[in-house]
C-alpha cells in the first residue's frame, strides 16, 4: 500500500490542478472524501475556530493541533495536508513538528516564516522572520524527513505583505533549493502577481482561496492555466456550516418550520458512518449464527 506521502506524490505528479476543500475536524474530512476530492488540508484558521472556538492568532498550542490531525487521518484514506504554523519554537521544534505530523498520518506539512504567534494570511498585522531563519525552518524541516519521516514539506512565506512580491519569490526559491517539495507564496493581490509566482517558480504551487480576501476568486481553469498544482479553499465549508447552523438556530428560536434546512436522517446517519459501522460489528454476532 502507498504511503499518504507517496498518494499526494502522485497527485503532484499529474499534469492537472487539485482543487483542496480545507477541513477543520475528522467529520468535515470525511464528507470532503465522500464528495470526491482527492486531497484535503486541515485548515489552522477553520480547526483553531471549531476546536477552541478562537481566532487563528496561534493560541492552539502544537499537542492540540497534532492531535486534530490524527482524529482526521483516523477517519479518511485521501491525503491530508497539516498545518505546521511557524513550527512551534527553534529549528529544533520544527524538527519535532515535522516528524510528529509524520507519525500521525499527514502527508504533507506546511512551515511558514511568520513571525509567532502567526496570524491568518488575510488578516492585519503579520510579519516574517528573517531570511536566515526562515531557512533554517525549511532546512529543519529537510533534516527531518532525512531522519526518515515519510511526508511532504509544503513551504510557505507571507513576505508579499511587508516586503513585497520580489522578496516573497527569492524566499519560495530558496524553500524550494534546500528541500521543500510544495511552494506557497501567500496573498498576491492580483493575477499578474499569481502568475509572476508559477512562471518564477519550480515545481509545484499552491494557491490559497480565500472567498472576501486578497488573493482574486479566479475558476479552477483560470489556476491550473496559470499553473497551480493544488487551490487551497481554507474556509469554504467552515463559512457554509456557520451560515447554515446561524440560520437554522434563527428558525429554532422563532419556532419555524426547519425541515429543508437539514440533511435527512437516514444520509446523516450513513456519511457518519452508522452502517458501514453495523456491516462490520456483524462478523462478531457468533450468537446469532450458532
Amino acid at each position: 500500500m502507498p504511503s499518504q506521502a507517496d498518494k499526494l506524490r502522485a497527485l503532484l505528479a499529474q499534469d492537472k490542478l487539485n482543487v483542496m476543500p480545507c477541513c477543520f475536524d475528522a467529520l468535515s474530512a470525511k464528507l470532503i472524501e465522500q464528495a470526491g476530492f482527492g486531497l484535503t488540508f486541515m485548515s489552522g484558521f477553520a480547526t483553531s475556530a471549531s476546536r477552541i472556538g478562537q481566532p487563528d492568532l496561534g493560541l492552539m498550542s502544537y499537542a492540540e493541533v497534532l492531535d486534530q490531525a490524527r482524529n482526521i487521518t483516523d477517519a479518511i484514506e485521501i491525503p491530508l495536508i497539516a498545518d505546521g504554523d511557524t513550527g512551534y519554537g527553534n529549528a529544533m521544534n520544527v524538527r519535532r513538528t515535522v516528524t510528529g505530523f509524520a507519525k500521525a498520518g499527514a502527508a504533507a506539512v506546511m512551515i511558514e516564516d511568520q513571525l509567532a504567534p502567526k496570524r491568518c494570511g488575510h488578516t492585519p498585522g503579520k510579519a516574517v522572520v528573517s531570511r536566515a531563519e526562515a531557512f533554517d525552518r525549511i532546512r529543519a524541516a529537510q533534516d527531518a524527513k532525512d531522519a526518515g519521516a515519510d511526508i511532504l514539506i509544503l513551504a510557505r512565506t507571507d513576505a508579499r505583505h511587508d516586503h513585497g512580491l520580489s522578496e516573497a519569490i527569492d524566499r519560495a526559491a530558496k524553500f524550494k533549493e534546500l528541500g521543500a517539495d510544495i511552494l506557497f507564496v501567500e496573498a498576491p493581490k492580483t493575477v499578474e502577481e499569481m502568475q509572476t509566482i508559477c512562471r518564477e517558480l519550480p515545481g509545484p504551487k499552491m494557491a490559497n482561496i480565500v472567498e472576501g480576501g486578497e488573493t482574486p476568486e479566479l475558476s479552477h481553469k483560470e489556476l491550473e492555466d496559470i499553473g497551480f498544482s493544488i487551490a487551497a479553499y481554507p474556509l469554504t465549508l467552515m463559512a457554509s456550516a456557520m451560515q447554515a447552523m446561524m440560520g437554522t438556530l434563527a428558525k429554532l428560536k422563532s419556532d419555524e418550520d426547519r425541515t429543508s434546512d437539514l440533511m435527512n436522517f437516514t444520509e446523516l446517519r450513513d456519511r457518519i458512518g452508522f452502517n458501514d459501522y453495523y456491516e462490520a460489528s456483524a462478523h462478531y454476532e457468533t450468537s446469532k449464527r450458532e
